[in-house]
């Protein structure tokens, strides 16, 4: 896909583009979409809840601010949609409605900011009358989470405690996903905390959560060459990059631990954009 004027993406010279002919896109029908992707999860009402999963995303595109990193778009529907989907696996005689009405929250909490939370729950109350979100059961993990806290030398508040559990929601549905936030915010402490708990809890004999291993780097403090691995023109010889290596050492290890790479630094068109294929759906 070409994007012109996107850093990291090359525009078609004039000469080649008279060459083609333009050929109109439209928006793909997501209501349809959902509906069969639902029914194919075990959804027995698949057309009325993917109409309602639509209309959240579509009254959100209108009602809340306009950030950068707000996404409405296919990729949102399908995270929605998987999230239901594992829901409606692990509770399968639950209310079709709850399951979607969880899954919505699940994805979507996380993501806004504090001055449209009460709007989306607006939206959800409109589209969802009567319906309540059950609380999820996560007294193991935020007793652990209050243990890594204390050895984490932070403040085991509320607000922290959602943060890390509502990135473990996350882990669960995408296996690529972003921390944004100002400096000291609490990025780093938020993944470390939920990376001791977990590990504390697999040592302590849980199924549900596994050890977690975790490799950090700075990718702006290296060259790309050094990062993904670099041809060299005068011996003909590929040096592996740092990510080449750690992603070997990583895939080699014969164990369901779960293994998180963390790109810690700022993000920008140059080395993210060969992550595309990575992190797609």
């Amino acid at each position: 896909t070409m994007n012109p004027g996107y850093a990291g993406r090359s525009e078609l010279p004039d000469n080649l583009k008279a060459l083609f002919r333009p050929c109109a896109m439209m928006v793909p029908d997501y209501a349809l979409i959902g509906e069969i992707s639902l029914m194919s999860f075990g959804f027995k009402r698949g057309r009325p809840l993917a109409r309602k999963m639509v209309a959240t995303f579509k009254l959100c595109s209108e009602q809340l601010s306009a950030q950068d990193h707000y996404d409405y778009g296919m990729r949102a529907v399908k995270s929605v949609i998987t999230a239901s989907g594992n829901l409606k696996r692990d509770f399968p005689d639950d209310d079709e409605e709850v399951l979607l009405l969880r899954g919505l929250m699940d994805v979507n909490t996380p993501k806004f900011l504090a001055h449209d939370l009460p709007l989306f729950e607006g939206i959800i109350s409109d589209l969802f009358p009567g319906v309540k979100k059950p609380d999820a059961d996560y007294d193991d993990l935020i007793g652990a989470l209050n243990n890594a806290c204390v050895e984490l030398k932070v403040q085991p508040v509320k607000q922290f405690i959602d943060k890390v559990i509502q990135l473990y929601e996350m882990t669960v549905v995408r296996h690529g996903l972003m921390l944004v936030g100002p400096a000291g915010g609490g990025k780093t402490m938020c993944y470390r905390s939920l990376r001791i708990a977990q590990t504390s809890l697999a040592k302590k004999g849980s199924t549900h959560y596994k050890k977690t291993k975790c490799v950090v780097l700075n990718p702006k403090s290296i060259t790309m060459g050094q990062l993904y691995g670099d041809f060299d023109d005068a011996t003909h010889e590929w040096t592996d990059g740092v990510l080449a290596c750690y992603m070997r050492d990583l895939s080699e290890e014969q164990n369901l631990d779960k293994k998180w790479m963390m790109f810690d630094g700022p993000v920008d068109a140059i080395w993210i954009e060969n992550m595309n294929t990575v992190l797609d759906d």
